[in-house]
């Protein structure tokens, strides 16, 4: 090939996840240009997510009532509407999830398996990544 045919190919490179530095991709590193996008999308929380929260809220307090012995139950309901409202603010509250879990896991351990599975939950995990990446790895660092 010749010279004149060499500065004339393209070369792309598509990365998707996030780098710490420049990438160039091409041939002797000649007629390299670089665009960088900083940023990444955050994922969008649907009102069909929240309702499927909703859902999954509604069947943990169905199982209270079924499973919770009655001096345990009002507790519990109790816990599992903070649990929904730590998980449904603006910035989720980890503190508070992680204290929900952690109550069930000490005081109705029938149930504890049932409440983590809400808190693990991709749309769960959707609303923390939403709320940016320090809280989304601290939820990981906390739940993984």
């Amino acid at each position: 090939m010749n010279e004149q045919n060499k500065s004339s190919e393209t070369y792309t490179a598509n990365i998707d996840n996030n780098i710490g530095g420049q990438v160039g991709v091409g041939q002797n590193f000649n007629n390299i240009s670089h665009d960088q996008n900083i940023g990444k999308t955050q994922p969008e929380v649907t009102r069909s997510d929240l309702a499927q929260l909703q859902q999954m809220i509604d069947s943990l307090k169905t199982q209270i009532e079924a499973q919770a012995p009655a001096e345990k139950k009002d507790a519990a309901i109790e816990r599992v509407e903070e649990l929904k409202e730590a998980v449904t603010a603006t910035e989720p509250d980890l503190s508070t999830m992680e204290y929900v879990k952690n109550w069930f896991v000490k005081k109705l351990p029938v149930l504890a398996g049932s409440v983590t599975s809400v808190i693990i939950h991709p749309i769960v995990g959707k609303l923390v990544t939403a709320a940016g990446d320090t809280i989304a790895d601290d939820f990981r660092r906390r739940f993984d």
